[in-house]
């Protein structure tokens, strides 16, 4: 099972839930380097993904928590205004 990285109206929801480290954090980070400029990621993931915020910072993007499921991690993630 992979996670579809589709952008529409500039916003791309991916869901990497029940994916096997480190395939989440790739899929998030390929999806973030296929973004068309102004354009976030919705990504719903089973647990808070600690390890992928200094990697996203290290490209630019920040990941802000959101309300979600319960049980579920929900998380916006933007491109860091220049």
């Amino acid at each position: 099972m992979t996670a579809r990285c589709v952008f529409e109206d500039g916003v791309a929801h991916l869901d990497v839930r029940g994916l096997p480290a480190p395939q989440p954090m790739v899929a998030i980070l390929s999806c973030c380097a296929k973004a068309p400029p102004g354009a976030s990621l919705v990504v719903s993931l089973d647990r808070d993904p600690v390890f992928l915020y200094p990697e996203l910072a290290e490209q630019g993007w920040v990941a802000t928590r959101i309300a979600g499921d319960a049980g579920e991690v929900l998380l916006r993630v933007e491109r860091v205004a220049p």
